[in-house]
């Protein structure tokens, strides 16, 4: 395996545009800010790698598709019934 101490991961939309260039060997790097449920196809965004000494790019490889996780429902009817040291909480 390649010696990456020196590389970042560089995200690109599969139009060209950078999305996000990761940090210095960490070798993880987050695409942000879609909609939870958003379907994203094998091949809407793609990775290189990047060397910071030489600012050289690797060739493209397509990111496997994947669905950004949507948050649970937000809670109904919350109640609150006071206690000795606080209250108790219940949400349906």
């Amino acid at each position: 395996m390649a010696d990456r101490t020196n590389d970042t991961e560089v995200i690109y939309k599969k139009d060209g545009t950078k999305v996000v260039e990761g940090e210095k060997g960490s070798l993880t790097t987050a695409i942000t800010g879609l909609a939870g449920g958003t379907v994203v196809a094998t091949g809407d965004y793609q990775i290189a790698f990047k060397d910071s000494v030489t600012g050289l790019e690797s060739d493209k490889v397509d990111i496997p598709g994947f669905t950004v996780e949507s948050a649970p429902e937000q809670p109904a009817d919350v109640k609150t019934a006071p206690t000795d040291d606080g209250a108790k909480v219940t949400a349906g």
